[in-house]
């Protein structure tokens, strides 16, 4: 049975957690202490719980919990080394751990075991952050709160400053937290409602005290021309510089990219004080270990010339470079670790809003989130005082931490497809959709494209959320619309890395059965809509500079001649071209065009149950559910083709291990023999 003290820390952890005025996702951690029998000596132990390293308050469980003795903690005061040396304390947290010790203790585990009181709150509210970070934060947190909240000098997380936490609550028996210089605040309670309660208090006083005190344009004046341009031409734009932006994000390596124009991002970029606020930096070490220590931004009106807008990004990017190349130097020890990429996280253009960029979407967005509170947090310092974060090489030592280093190198090795970006058309059903679902397992991020937007939006969701997969309509034989869903797809995930044109029908008569009508439905679709689908996909990855994947998914019969298919086959021979065609174009951009041959796939097939079957089934004289079956007998290997084999095949094509290929074909067909490849 869960402990009662454990039931309301999981409460108020949920409850701070899930409003984003008190903390950011992934960032702050909560604590309380209580007792539980010893099960060695049956004797009470006193036990501190405190959210674990990388979990997320809002979720948090039972299994995101560190479990500690709080009287071994305690101790390890007697043997703390100084400040010097106050990393070896994490490695000893795992010596105070009782029983398995649930998750693994954070580098705050400290504070909340050395201060005395039985529940402590640390959270990253952008109103705390805002005096935390304000050029005077130590004389507006008096006017603010009195004496009923302290000043704590800034100092990077851990030991020492669980330590200066602690000594402060007791010089202080009448204050109920503290802001903590540059960082964020610490509220602590005699009970889990006090607690929370005082986390609160200080909170929404901060944001009282901002409002009541602040200046009515905190970041200056509006700057002529860099409005905000008007809903659909901003996401136009937008889209038109996401490849070029993710391309330039993914130069040491590549990102997933998230896109937003909120307007607290528009405004923000709107005003004049912008770039000096910009350049800057963030402060809050969970706001810049994500944003890293300032952002990219673009300094050209949102009217300039696409073209212009292009060449100074691209000019910009390289000065970035230069500059964080030159920020690890300044910074960097003999013993710390290697550079781990000078490429931008956060991009700002004004007049449209924001790019943002992670090892996977769900990284990308986040990081977009921390930027918006990083300019909440300006807005609120500038608003009463003056902005003023912490300096440049305190940011490196959290930057470049042997201790976050660690961490990093804890993480599992990613998928083959990760931080791919895959755009499936006649993704909602069939080879398609089975398509989609393998790209997504294997780590890329699925843009499930279809006629049928509802049932696109419906495939995409049986894959997971939006930061996994979205659905977007595609009629393949419109060009506007191709282009519309490949906007779509780089509005939601910064590009396009890998293509599969699967959307398609089959129309089966005799030729003097076939009208011309069916002929240009046929051709319509497949011909056209691989070529126009290839074209807008060629588009984008070259501006990205990345290389890439298409696919087509042709067909067996685009080589092997049988009846009363002119016009399908015909068009699954011209996709078979195009493979060859664009294989030889597109290299010189490292962009690979292969093609599948499968033969006829029945099961789950849209194309099929959309009266293909029967169709067929009438052409060879089998009844239509055995037709999977009549397939399958007339090949070498006796067994029937699935949407999973197909699904296969794409991702031996695209997975990573058959980098030097382009311009094949891989049959999919149990062995057809009058289809061989010669």
């Amino acid at each position: 049975m869960t402990n009662p003290v454990v039931s309301e820390l999981i409460g108020r952890s949920n409850r701070l957690g899930a409003d984003p005025r008190n903390t950011n996702y992934a960032g702050g951690n909560t604590s309380a202490k209580g007792t539980e029998t010893d099960p060695v000596t049956g004797t009470p132990v006193e036990l501190v719980w405190v959210k674990g390293s990388g979990g997320d308050l809002g979720t948090l469980t039972e299994s995101g919990l560190a479990v500690l003795r709080l009287d071994r903690l305690r101790s390890l005061v007697d043997v703390y080394p100084g400040v010097e040396r106050e990393d070896e304390m994490v490695a000893a947290f795992d010596y105070c751990l009782h029983g398995r010790g649930g998750a693994a203790p954070s580098i705050d585990t400290a504070m909340h075991g050395l201060v005395t009181a039985p529940h402590v709150d640390h959270l990253h509210p952008d109103s705390g952050i805002a005096l935390a970070t304000a050029e005077d934060g130590e004389q507006l947190t008096r006017e603010c709160f009195g004496e009923r909240v302290v000043w704590v000098p800034w100092r990077r997380p851990g030991f020492q400053l669980g330590l200066d936490i602690a000594a402060i609550a007791e010089k202080n028996p009448q204050a109920i937290g503290c802001i903590l210089g540059g960082h964020g605040i610490t509220a602590w309670g005699q009970t889990s409602e006090e607690c929370e309660a005082n986390s609160l208090e200080i909170i929404r006083t901060a944001e009282r005290f901002l409002a009541e005190r602040g200046k009515a344009e905190p970041f200056g004046a509006p700057l002529p021309g860099f409005e905000p341009l008007a809903p659909a031409e901003r996401r136009i734009r937008a889209a038109a510089l996401a490849p070029v932006i993710r391309g330039l994000a993914g130069t040491d390596k590549p990102q997933v990219g998230h896109f937003t124009d909120a307007d607290v991002v528009l405004e923000f970029l709107a005003a004049s004080e912008h770039p000096r606020l910009a350049a800057l930096g963030t402060s809050c070490p969970d706001h810049f270990l994500r944003t890293k220590v300032r952002p990219l931004v673009l300094d050209l009106p949102p009217t300039a010339p696409l073209d212009e807008a292009v060449a100074r990004l691209h000019a910009l990017h390289e000065e970035y470079r230069a500059e964080y190349a030159a920020y690890y130097e300044r910074h960097a020890t003999p013993d710390s670790p290697a550079m781990r990429g000078a490429d931008p996280a956060i991009v700002l253009v004004p007049g449209v809003g924001m790019f943002s960029f992670g090892k996977d979407k769900q990284t990308a967005r986040v990081a977009g989130e921390f930027y918006v509170n990083a300019i909440n947090v300006m807005r609120g310092a500038e608003a009463v005082s003056t902005y003023a974060p912490i300096d440049e090489a305190e940011k490196f030592r959290i930057e470049y931490w042997a201790l976050e280093e660690a961490k990093l190198q804890r993480m599992p090795k990613p998928k083959p497809l990760a931080t791919r970006v895959a755009l499936v058309t006649g993704a909602a059903s069939g080879i398609g959709k089975a398509i989609a679902q393998r790209l997504a397992r294997e780590g890329a991020c699925v843009v499930v494209a279809d006629l049928d937007l509802h049932k696109a939006r419906d495939a995409a969701a049986e894959i997971g959320g939006t930061d996994v997969a979205v659905g977007v309509a595609a009629d393949v034989s419109d060009a506007e619309a191709v282009a519309a869903a490949f906007r779509e797809a780089v509005l939601a995930f910064g590009g396009v890395d890998l293509v599969v044109n699967n959307a398609g029908l089959s129309i089966s008569k005799p030729l003097l059965e076939t009208t011309e009508a069916d002929w240009d439905l046929q051709h319509d679709v497949m011909a056209k809509g691989s070529f126009l689908v290839s074209r807008e996909a060629a588009r984008i990855m070259i501006e990205q500079g990345l290389g890439g994947d298409i696919v087509y998914i042709s067909s067996k019969n685009s080589v092997f001649a049988g009846t009363s298919n002119i016009a399908y086959s015909s068009t699954k021979a011209d996709q078979a071209h195009q493979v060859r065609l664009l294989a030889a174009e597109l290299g010189e951009h490292q962009i690979r065009v292969n093609g599948i041959n499968p033969d006829g796939v029945v099961r789950g097939s849209g194309i099929f149950a959309g009266g293909w079957g029967a169709q067929r089934a009438a052409v060879y004289g089998v009844p239509e559910e055995e037709l999977g079956q009549y397939y399958a007998q007339r090949t070498l290997l006796k067994r029937e083709v699935l949407p999973e084999h197909v699904a296969d095949a794409v991702l031996a094509l695209t997975g990573g291990e058959l980098t030097r290929t382009t311009g094949l074909h891989i049959p999919v067909d149990s062995g057809v023999a009058a289809a061989f490849l010669r």
